[in-house]
């Protein structure tokens, strides 16, 4: 059974949501399929934006921390997935090494890790932390708000394998997304598994591409469902090897803010939408200095020339060259205490296994609200055995509308695994 999770807020009520009920034993075995055939990633988070018009995932993390946001009634749901998941890799597995980000952790990142060291431990496993920070040399143990330690080793690579003192693993979980690179440290691991893999890792990884996989995916569930999958799917366009110290960098990325906010604005008048169309700028792999710009018309579009030419002054080192996602922008009609909100849904193995909403006061409908400030509501369980209630009417029903968010988050789930195999150094390759 996938899970299903309830949300405690009611939504704008949209034709899709009945598309999707109608569809759902079509929907379900499509994904199964779907997984007999690729493998998910490991685990995930799904940031998604209900437009009320459209609902359409906008950002997907491979290496999610915010685990400690998911609430008490979600574990069991979490430990399930991990138990299928570590089955499926390495069922005699009796050691798991987690390795953290580098640099010194946030308590909000330690809540996490120690979440996720909790979930498993109950799937059976022994759990510890290692840092490949090269500046930690030595144990270090941190205390946590709730009056708990957690405890981070130095590791330590052998010939053909990566461990603790006294400490040999069967798997190693990454929840550190390789934004510096790939370390030695990692390479040439034969004999482990490491989960998920390194081309998972930002030196490899690209929004476009998981943008590409999920457009492709998106199409194929459309025309099961008889909907239009620009409902479900952001337009997007890239520009690669950006100079932001060059104006031909810049006007690649007005071309692309052009040609993205055309599109847009067709389907918004095919729809009969009011609101004002608007794109995301940002980067396609990892983040910028440049952070998550809104360009909504020209005037936008000079603001970006005028902060980057702002950031440029003064700089004694040249922008490196870097490649720049053009997404189609998602507004989100969805709110939490008058507060703009949107769900962020968390998957394992194929399971969705929890979520919440990240809510953010100073920020508005068509801004990032992954940003300092944003608070988290956990979604919340109403009955465990709650599942989505066909022919009840289009929002009226939190199951329905959840259920909703979790075919989003798993389709997104589904890129990430074409996403991979086409990434995949290691494919089999057949003439």
């Amino acid at each position: 059974m996938v899970p299903h999770l309830i949300t405690a807020l009611t939504g704008p009520i949209n034709e899709l949501e009945q598309r999707v009920l109608d569809s759902m034993p079509a929907i379900e075995r499509w994904f199964r399929l779907e997984w007999m055939e690729h493998t998910p990633p490991f685990y995930s988070s799904v940031d998604i934006r209900n437009a009320g018009f459209k609902l359409a995932p906008v950002d997907t993390n491979l290496f999610p921390s915010g685990w400690h946001n998911l609430t008490p009634e979600m574990m069991p749901l979490a430990v399930q997935a991990a138990m299928a998941a570590i089955e499926k890799i390495c069922p005699e597995a009796r050691n798991l090494l987690m390795i953290p980000e580098n640099g010194k952790p946030s308590s909000f990142y330690l809540e996490s890790l120690v979440q996720l060291q909790r979930i498993f431990n109950m799937a059976g496993l022994n759990v510890r932390l290692g840092s490949i920070d090269p500046a930690v040399k030595k144990t270090t143990s941190y205390d946590l708000q709730n009056g708990g330690t957690v405890t981070l080793e130095p590791v330590i690579r052998g010939k053909r394998r990566l461990g603790l003192k006294d400490f040999d693993p069967c798997t190693i979980l990454l929840n550190n997304d390789l934004m510096a690179g790939v370390p030695g440290i990692l390479e040439e691991i034969f004999e482990q598994y490491l989960l998920p893999p390194l081309h998972a890792g930002w030196p490899t990884r690209r929004m476009s591409s998981h943008y590409k996989a999920y457009e492709e995916v998106a199409k194929r569930l459309g025309k099961l469902m008889g909907v239009d999958p620009w409902l479900i799917n952001p337009l997007f366009e890239k520009c690669e090897e950006v100079e932001l110290g060059q104006a031909k960098g810049l006007d690649c990325l007005s071309a692309q803010v052009d040609l993205v906010l055309t599109r847009v604005r067709r389907k918004y008048k095919e729809y009969g939408i009011k609101e004002k169309p608007f794109v995301v700028v940002k980067a396609d792999h990892g983040t910028h200095e440049l952070g998550v710009v809104t360009v909504r018309d020209a005037r936008d579009m000079q603001a970006l020339r005028d902060r980057v030419s702002s950031l440029t002054h003064g700089r004694k080192t040249p922008w490196l060259p870097h490649d720049f996602l053009v997404q189609e922008g998602v507004l989100t009609q969805e709110r939490v205490n008058d507060a703009v909100a949107e769900p962020v849904i968390y998957t394992m193995d194929r399971y969705v296994v929890g979520g919440f909403y990240r809510v953010h006061a100073g920020r508005g409908v068509d801004e990032a609200l992954n940003a300092p400030g944003s608070d988290y509501v956990p979604l919340a369980f109403e009955h465990s055995t709650q599942l989505p209630q066909p022919g009840v009417k289009p929002g009226a029903s939190v199951p329905n509308r959840f259920y909703m968010y979790g075919v989003v988050g798993r389709l997104a789930m589904l890129a990430a695994s074409y996403e991979l195999e086409s990434t995949d150094p290691d494919a089999e390759v057949y003439a």
